[in-house]
């Protein structure tokens, strides 16, 4: 039997095209995807990478060919499709890899209303059929095959944003954005339209060869032309998106990143203005401020493992609001609890918009420690590593561990996390404390029991 755990990860379907995975593979997850969800109906849409398209219309034929209708919506981004899965109710698939190579491309499936499908919530059993297929090959088709139509969902997804902020009476704001050419040069042009913004837009070609930088703006090689042109134009901010523009990147009037821990907390402040009393779910590498601003602004807040599955699940058990990650992934309740950096955006808009002030001096209430930023380092034995520092830090006087996800622990004035990653031989490490000091001493000796 085929084995696909090389391309079948804990959220999604990633690989390298055509090595890993191909048109004739995307058409049995098409198929397996309906048998397993059981739909009837089904909503697609795909990024700008080469391969996209055919992969996407593959995955359609396989669905339809299981009974399904199919609903194309074409060159999207993946908080587009999660829109088209909730405004429609169908379970949905999102062709992309996000900030990967472009040499990559995958597969990120929802069930109906952007219910997330991973390992147990679909995707192990998806993953099964279709290695069983490729093997003894797929079943016949059903007798009536599910149509294929199109339909552009763009401006509806706009207004869907629109309608969630008020935007009205934001002053003027010049606003540099680097789609660094993937989606997001594609819906900003949409969802900025009529606002009364300056928009100077870079990299807004389609182009899934990543001509002038990678899509990750979480890597800060990735925003120097952003925070230059900031700069040198003297705009108010600069927003960068990754390749399938869920997530969103924050630079401030000088160029400097705004960390995604200030921009949760700053979001947090707003929905809990209109929302008394409620939950805020932060994952356990968001900063202290996280919480702290929650509260301070009558909230709940939730601290839960990294990963949009687990966010998306804890926000339907608590009934949250909202949610943030360390890694700029922003989770709307009004937005089927799925993320979508674009809404995150309007939200820093509106709030810079709503008053006289700098950017940075308005998140400055939100960034209030230290931070290391997330060190990776490649290590041979993630258990004995994680052992050795437990056993480190374990019975210290005023230190506490907690192993949510990785290890956690927590000082007075300082607190670390590390956890394995899920697909490399990788520990990741994320410190945070109340001075620059504290941060680096501790950094400095946690980094000398990971890399021995």
């Amino acid at each position: 039997m085929t084995d696909l755990s090389h391309i079948v990860k804990a959220y999604d379907v990633r690989g390298v095209v055509p090595t890993d995975w191909d048109e004739p593979l995307a058409e049995l997850f098409g198929a397996a995807f309906v048998e397993t969800t059981g739909a009837d109906a089904i909503v697609i849409g795909h990024d700008m990478r080469p391969s996209s398209p055919g992969l996407s219309r593959s995955f359609a034929r396989g669905a339809a060919a299981r009974g399904a209708d199919v609903t194309e919506i074409g060159l999207c981004s993946t908080d587009e499709l999660y829109y088209a899965s909730g405004a429609l109710n169908l379970p949905g698939a999102m062709f992309t890899a996000s900030h990967n190579p472009a040499r990559y491309n995958g597969i990120k499936m929802c069930r109906a209303g952007a219910a997330p499908v991973g390992q147990d919530t679909g995707l192990a059993q998806i993953r099964e059929l279709v290695e069983r297929w490729s093997t003894q090959g797929a079943p016949d088709p059903v007798a009536a095959t599910g149509a294929v139509t199109q339909r552009d969902v763009l401006g509806d997804y706009a207004a869907h944003l629109r309608s969630l902020v008020d935007l009205s009476g934001i002053r003027p704001l010049k606003v540099v954005v680097d789609a660094g050419n993937g989606m997001g040069g594609h819906t900003v042009p949409t969802v900025f339209e009529g606002l009364p913004l300056e928009l100077d837009a870079l990299y807004f070609e389609l182009d899934g060869s990543f001509p002038n930088h990678e899509a990750n703006p979480l890597d800060p090689k990735n925003i120097v032309d952003l925070q230059a042109r900031v700069r040198e134009t003297g705009a108010d901010l600069g927003l960068a998106f990754d390749g399938d523009a869920d997530r969103c990147f924050v630079v401030d009037e000088n160029g400097d990143p705004v960390s995604p821990s200030a921009i949760t907390a700053l979001v947090a402040a707003r929905e809990l203005a209109k929302h008394p009393g409620a939950t805020v779910i932060h994952n356990c590498i968001t900063s202290w401020s996280v919480p702290e601003v929650v509260k301070e602004n009558g909230g709940t807040p939730a601290r839960t493992r990294v990963g949009h599955s687990f966010i998306k699940e804890e926000m339907a058990r608590t009934g949250a609001i909202f949610g943030g990650e360390h890694s700029a992934h922003y989770y709307f309740r009004d937005f089927w609890n799925a993320d979508t950096g674009m809404l995150a955006a309007l939200h820093v808009l509106a709030a810079l918009g709503g008053q006289d002030g700098p950017l940075s001096q308005l998140v400055a209430q939100y960034d209030r420690y230290a931070a290391s930023g997330e060190i990776n380092s490649t290590v041979d034995d993630q258990t004995g590593r994680l052992a050795a520092i437990k056993a480190t830090y374990e019975g210290r006087p005023g230190i506490t561990l907690d192993e949510l996800d990785g290890l956690t622990v927590t000082a007075d004035d300082w607190w670390f996390n590390v956890r394995p990653s899920n697909t490399e031989p990788l520990l990741r490490l994320n410190a945070e404390a109340r001075d620059a000091e504290t941060v680096e001493r501790v950094r400095d000796e946690v980094l000398a029991i990971i890399r021995g």
